[in-house]
């Protein structure tokens, strides 16, 4: 495994807070899922600059390592990275939740390069990337898939369908990322509908499970670039993460799961974000 530089590491984190700066201009338009995009983006921006075998120029390109957002309603960043990443023009963010728009509240594949399927019932997105990474065994190919989900949505019983699914036909070159904040959409998933234990159901589902920080960045890199984790099982990683991540008075609050704000807060939000920035940016000194 290649050295992960400091200089590395500060180059994600400033990605990183970039992209939820743009997240907040994009919200300008309408209101949005910000709380899953803020605790997911970290992995996403490792991914996109570090893991994936991509290309912005040519996004089916038949090799290319999949990503499948099954939680599609984190997509605000997912489109902030691919913007970045230069799947299409920056400009197209600014037209989030507008008429017509190519990054409405959900992904849609067909209006836009980069997305795999159009995700937003939960669930569904797990067995679409398992029938994917299926279909690469069977074509002999050598992509990976990535799939991420929310612990909330680890809920729905297609997501341990696919799991098992995943486990029976020994897709090691599936790999499931859950982007555990702790909280849904009116509250605290233990509270709602406790899936806890998670690391024990996916070994027993014939995982080969590991649990990280999913906000170090190193650690991020490390355990996305070991996978497979075993040969003939799929991989899951568990990611503790902080709802709305970056945005002071929004982390580990249910209420910034989707957030209905003020014109006047917009300016704030941004400020608080750079201001953040700098704090974990000089934490890394």
């Amino acid at each position: 495994m290649p050295e992960f530089s400091k200089n590395e590491i500060k180059q994600l984190t400033e990605k990183a807070y970039n992209a939820r700066k743009n997240i907040i201009r994009m919200m300008r338009f309408g209101e949005g899922h910000i709380g899953g995009a803020f605790s997911s983006l970290d992995i996403i921006t490792v991914l996109y600059n570090k893991i994936l075998n991509h290309n912005p120029q040519n996004p089916k390109w038949q090799d290319r390592d999949r990503f499948v957002l099954s939680a599609g309603h984190k997509c605000l960043a997912l489109y902030t990275t691919l913007a970045d990443q230069g799947y299409f023009k920056e400009d197209v963010l600014w037209t989030y939740n507008t008429f017509n728009t190519r990054v409405p509240m959900h992904p849609d594949e067909k209006v836009l390069p980069g997305i795999e399927f159009p995700t937003g019932s939960l669930g569904h997105g797990l067995p679409v990337a398992e029938g994917m990474a299926h279909a690469g065994k069977l074509d002999k190919r050598s992509y990976r898939v990535f799939a991420m989900i929310g612990d909330g949505e680890s809920e729905e019983g297609s997501i341990w369908e696919a799991v098992m699914s995943a486990s029976h036909y020994k897709l090691d070159n599936l790999v499931i990322i859950l982007d555990k904040n702790g909280l849904q959409v009116n509250g605290k998933t233990a509270d709602i509908l406790n899936s806890e234990p998670l690391e024990d159901k996916f070994r027993a589902f014939g995982c080969e499970t590991r649990l990280i920080n999913g906000h170090d960045f190193k650690e991020i890199y490390n355990v996305l670039s070991d996978v497979p984790f075993s040969p003939g099982k799929p991989s899951a990683i568990i990611a503790d993460t902080v709802k709305c991540k970056g945005l002071d008075f929004g982390e580990n609050k249910y209420e910034f799961h989707h957030w209905h704000f003020k014109e006047s807060e917009i300016d704030d939000a941004i400020c608080r974000i750079e201001e953040s920035c700098r704090e974990e940016l000089c934490r890394l000194e």
